[in-house]
């Protein structure tokens, strides 16, 4: 199985794919405990009919998608914000209208095509020298922005009138927070593709949730498992001529499994961490 690792696109696949898990990982734990555990699966819709509307315009797909995955987040934050629409309500009614925009752009444009499809599913294993380059950059500079701001972002998350009342601008940490999960979701549709990106924001961080390690181990644990449930699941999709994005999420789905059997058993003793303890630290 490791001779594979001498090809050229299985050294950038693995590489792409690790950086991905780890953004999907750190940022997907700030929308969990903000309780917006379907938005990436909204953002991700509504990205879709950028990637349609670039094909239609003949624009690369990507670039598009990440100009609309921004308006997208920054319209739920804006729907939550401005009309006191519940957070889950708001990615809802952007889930739905983002795919119906996209079905009928594909319409317009002549229907489903090959390169739809790489954008629904994933294409990890085509990802090319570039897209490479883009993905660490992208992903190193997002978690630079966290590692600068991570005391505000963190206070923000678990309780934002004491974060404003302590001076914390709240309002600016949220766009921030929306707009870094956008571009996360658009650069993670590569490796897992628009139906299943909530899988890799969401499942690693419940199975570490399971440990009850507190904040920073937590982190630790859904990285590590992120991490590993990629690349395993791009080495087995390889070997056995399967869908890597299938195998990532299956593989991720069995460890969140054996976290879950392990606490019913006892093996986990610590509770259950949901984040809502008063000091995150």
């Amino acid at each position: 199985m490791f001779d594979i690792l001498a090809y050229d696109f299985m050294q950038r696949a693995l590489l792409s794919g690790a950086t991905i898990a780890v953004l999907c990982s750190v940022v997907g734990m700030f929308l969990v405990l903000r309780r917006y555990s379907l938005f990436g699966d909204a953002i991700a819709h509504s990205s879709f009919g950028g990637v349609a509307l670039g094909l239609l315009m003949g624009v690369y797909p990507l670039w598009m998608a990440y100009v609309v995955s921004i308006i997208s987040a920054v319209l739920i934050t804006k729907l939550r914000e401005k009309f006191d629409i519940s957070g889950d309500a708001a990615i809802a009614v952007m889930l739905s209208s983002g795919i119906a925009v996209a079905l009928v752009i594909i319409g317009l444009s002549g229907g489903f095509s090959i390169d739809i499809f790489s954008f629904l599913f994933g294409s990890i294993l085509l990802v090319d020298a570039d897209n490479t380059i883009l993905i660490l950059t992208l992903t190193g500079s997002i978690l630079l922005v966290i590692l600068f701001l991570f005391k505000q972002i963190l206070y923000s998350t678990f309780d934002e009138k004491q974060a404003m009342v302590s001076g914390i601008n709240v309002s600016r940490i949220n766009y921030l927070i929306i707009f870094m999960a956008g571009l996360t979701v658009v650069t993670a549709i590569q490796l897992v593709g628009v139906l299943l990106i909530s899988a890799l924001f969401v499942i690693p961080n419940i199975a570490a949730m399971m440990a009850g390690r507190g904040f920073r181990g937590t982190m630790v644990i859904s990285i590590a498992m992120s991490v590993s449930s990629v690349l395993v699941g791009i080495m087995l999709s390889y070997s056995l001529n399967i869908a890597p994005a299938g195998s990532i999420v299956l593989i991720s789905i069995l460890m969140l499994g054996v976290m879950l059997a392990a606490k019913s058993r006892g093996l986990l003793h610590a509770a259950v961490w949901t984040g809502r303890q008063k000091k995150p630290v």
